[in-house]
């Protein structure tokens, strides 16, 4: 039964897969998963009658779908047009995601720039405050913003800045990309007590909800995220612990694999899931 509540998809379409995005979700049932993050990262190219069937046929197929914006936001930039078209981004993301169904919008919030880390935590609070006032003003209502734990020291997305912008509002809920904060952390996770730890923070703050969260293997350098590499690589963090961890604490997630080998890897999440839950 557990093993439902523990979603796992790739990052995107399957690798090799060549047909239609609006057809993928068979494909991937019948790999054994059961999430999808739609990718948007350079730029939302999707026709509304499109969006209207991948709605249709994930659910159809029982697959969870997110949504990954692109990656040129920035909220806290010094430049206001560039603000502006990044919160027009996010817009035009929110009403692509309500006719799919996608029940996350993925962001990367901005960089620390010239206004330091809270004046760029400040403007990001601002922006999407300015958004989610527009959307409301549009009459798009279902919706959830998920700005996600970064993984470059010059970006915001540190856990607790993530976990500030989902209390500020209450359509934010974080992405919780283990990765990034391993990247960033110089390489802290190392075991379930360091999963233990970052989900105890997100709980003690937010409270319990569904966990959006991604993972992969990664290299790092002093600034931080240099490179993703699929499980089979040898790169952390470990993924065994952060099972070990969920499925003892009940949580209900989902966990999108951005290997490069996403579907391959998610389909070993799904394994391990499986395997920990017959111990």
């Amino acid at each position: 039964m557990v093993l439902f509540l523990i979603r796992v998809g790739p990052a995107g379409n399957p690798v090799g897969y060549r047909g239609s995005t609006v057809n993928v979700f068979s494909k991937i049932r019948a790999m054994g998963l059961d999430a999808y993050e739609y990718q948007a990262t350079y730029g939302l190219r999707l026709k509304k009658e499109n969006a209207i069937r991948i709605g249709e046929n994930s659910r159809k197929n029982d697959i969870l779908v997110s949504m990954h914006g692109p990656y040129y936001i920035n909220l806290s930039s010094a430049r206001k047009e560039t603000v502006e078209k990044s919160i027009e981004r996010l817009f035009d993301c929110a009403v692509a995601a309500e006719l799919m169904g996608a029940y996350r919008i993925v962001f990367h919030p901005g960089f620390y720039g010239e206004h330091g880390r809270s004046g760029a935590l400040g403007l990001c609070i601002k922006a999407l405050d300015e958004l989610i006032e527009r959307l409301h003003g549009a009459g798009i209502r279902e919706f959830t913003l998920a700005p996600e734990t970064t993984g470059k020291r010059s970006q915001v997305g540190s856990l607790d800045e993530i976990i500030k912008l989902s209390e500020e509002f209450d359509e934010v809920m974080p992405t919780i990309d283990f990765a990034h904060i391993h990247a960033r952390g110089g390489g802290c996770i190392r075991d379930a007590s360091s999963y233990r730890g970052i989900l105890e923070r997100i709980e003690s703050r937010l409270g319990s909800h569904h966990l959006h969260c991604h993972f992969t293997g990664i290299e790092y350098t002093d600034a931080g995220e240099r490179k993703h590499h699929s499980l089979s690589e040898g790169y952390g963090p470990p993924i065994e612990p952060l099972i070990e961890v969920l499925v003892d604490g009940g949580w209900d997630a989902t966990i999108i694999s951005e290997t490069p080998m996403k579907d391959t890897d998610a389909r070993k999440i799904k394994g391990i899931i499986k395997e920990y839950l017959e111990r």
